[in-house]
């Protein structure tokens, strides 16, 4: 859809570096940040999620976070 805004020209020209840079035009670049700031106000409402840590000595013996194939493997051993 088209329509005219009003933006400041220091900031339009930092928007067009930025699309020159990233090989998008004005409008993705501005709809992007629209969208973007959209969802962080849609999130300002909702309660922050604290992970809770605990001294549990790590991972298990033979358990590398560094392998998904394996970390696989061990949860379907375990049912």
């Amino acid at each position: 859809m088209r329509t005219t805004i009003t933006i400041d020209g220091r900031l339009l020209d930092e928007v067009r570096r930025r699309a020159a840079e990233v090989g998008r035009t004005v409008s993705q670049v501005i709809e992007d940040g629209v969208r973007e700031s959209l969802l962080r106000s849609d999130d300002a409402g909702r309660p922050v999620f604290h992970v809770r840590a605990f001294s549990g000595g790590g991972t298990q013996p033979g358990v590398d976070l560094d392998d998904n194939a394996a970390l696989l493997a061990l949860m379907d051993d375990d049912r």
